[in-house]
């Protein structure tokens, strides 16, 4: 029949592979015209035209509909293709939902140590995925897919069989440490910082090397600074020479004119009183009454 497991199918988790699968989801599955249509005598061969042609992965829509997507995991839980067959899913890089069906595929049935081992290399591809659920369409990202997998216990409406934590395998032995892509990089920019320094280093000593080349070449040019000083002091020493100061000096306010006030107090030497001569030099622009002009008959 068409929806029997294939014969010689090993047991997963110590049950029929389309087991994984929930017996709702399956059943609706099995009913779904594209199951009927498109999923008949599927190979694992053939079934890679269908997978190029997906748009789009998730679980149900609708009124419970299953996507393409789920139709074709269950049909490869079906037919359990070879260890090989599916690497060389993965290796397909131009075919995006294909390696999806295939990482999806790998979660379900592989070791926990071969699930890491196999998956976190994907995790360097940043492509879009477009997902329908029941909300509708989203984008998502292949690394944000195969992290879910990694690390959720439910993806595509279906409930993922456990998995041994990563850091406990490593605590047994039977995997090695995690490679992030993000020490490489540091490390690759600590190299090429070091490139750098050295060759700031170079610049600097090919730098303290120039000015001693400039202090041999100064000796040449003294001669003539000297001769043009030594001119200067002997012009300067000439007796028929004659210095003229271009600065403003403040000798001109003693030469100007007699001062003149222009406030308001009285001077001291018009209050005790001046002789006739000298007021006339004085002319005070203040209101107040000089003294000499005071009634000083009485």
């Amino acid at each position: 029949m068409a929806n029997t497991t294939v014969r010689g199918a090993v047991a997963i988790h110590g049950q029929n592979p389309q087991y994984l699968v929930e017996s709702v989801i399956r059943n609706r599955i099995y009913e779904s015209a594209y199951w009927k249509e498109h999923c008949f005598a599927l190979t694992a061969e053939t079934i890679i035209d269908k997978a190029i042609e997906l748009k789009a992965i998730g679980g149900v829509y609708g009124n419970q509909k299953p996507t393409e997507f789920l139709c074709l995991l269950l049909k490869l839980l079906q037919i359990q293709p070879e260890k090989e067959i599916l690497l060389e899913y993965l290796q397909a890089d131009e075919f995006k939902y294909l390696r999806a069906l295939a990482a999806m595929y790998i979660r379900m049935t592989f070791r926990p140590v071969d699930v890491y081992e196999v998956l976190e290399p994907l995790l360097k591809d940043y492509r879009k995925l477009r997902y329908r659920g029941m909300n509708g369409y989203s984008i998502i990202h292949m690394d944000e897919f195969v992290d879910s997998l990694l690390v959720d216990e439910r993806v595509c409406d279906l409930i993922l069989p456990r998995i041994t934590k990563r850091d406990v395998l490593e605590d047994l032995g039977e995997i090695g440490p995690r490679k992030s892509r993000l020490l490489d990089a540091m490390e690759g920019k600590s190299e090429h910082g070091s490139d750098r320094s050295r060759s700031r280093s170079s610049d600097r000593s090919t730098s303290s090397r120039s000015p001693r080349r400039g202090n041999n070449a100064s000796p040449s040019r003294s001669p003539s600074r000297g001769r043009s000083l030594s001119r200067g002091s002997k012009s300067a020493s000439s007796p028929g020479s004659r210095y003229v100061s271009r600065s403003r000096s403040r000798s001109r306010s003693a030469s100007r004119s007699v001062y003149r006030s222009r406030s308001r107090s009285i001077s001291p030497d018009r209050v005790n009183g001046s002789p006739a001569g000298s007021a006339g030099r004085f002319r005070s622009r203040s209101r107040s009454i000089s003294p000499d002009r005071m009634d000083t008959t009485t």
